[in-house]
């Protein structure tokens, strides 16, 4: 019952994470700015942390969805969670090294993990560029 908690708390925290992008700020801040930057870098952590969670979470209720090399992953609760975060990692930033691959129901968390990292640099443009047009009106 914990863990469904859990989930249901790494879901909220993607969804607030993500939600950041398509906020509109009330104050004008320069095109490219320190908190800007950090903005996406802590979004980035946010959502790379939360999919590793539940990687993790996943992998101890027993519905394993990373392998490495070929065999699932195993240890004690922390090597599982750095492997699910380094996972994580390399998926949100869409690098993809191969050493650790998802199955199952990781397959579809990946997939959506990947298409965030993909869409957020997009969107944090896309808000830059409408900001810079709201500002030359």
């Amino acid at each position: 019952m914990l863990y469904f908690f859990i989930v249901i708390f790494i879901f909220i925290a993607i969804v607030v994470s993500f939600s950041h992008v398509f906020k509109s700020e009330t104050r004008s801040l320069p095109y490219v700015s320190k908190e800007t930057l950090i903005l996406l870098l802590l979004i980035y952590l946010t959502l790379l942390i939360s999919f590793g969670l539940l990687y993790t979470v996943l992998h101890v209720e027993g519905h394993p969805v990373l392998l490495e090399r070929g065999e699932k992953i195993s240890g004690s609760f922390f090597e599982v969670f750095f492997r699910s975060i380094y996972f994580s990692a390399i998926t949100i930033l869409t690098v993809g090294y191969g050493d650790i691959t998802p199955i199952g129901i990781g397959r579809s968390i990946a997939m959506i993990e990947a298409l965030i990292g993909f869409v957020l640099p997009a969107a944090f443009v896309v808000r830059v560029v409408l900001h810079m047009d709201s500002k030359e009106r």
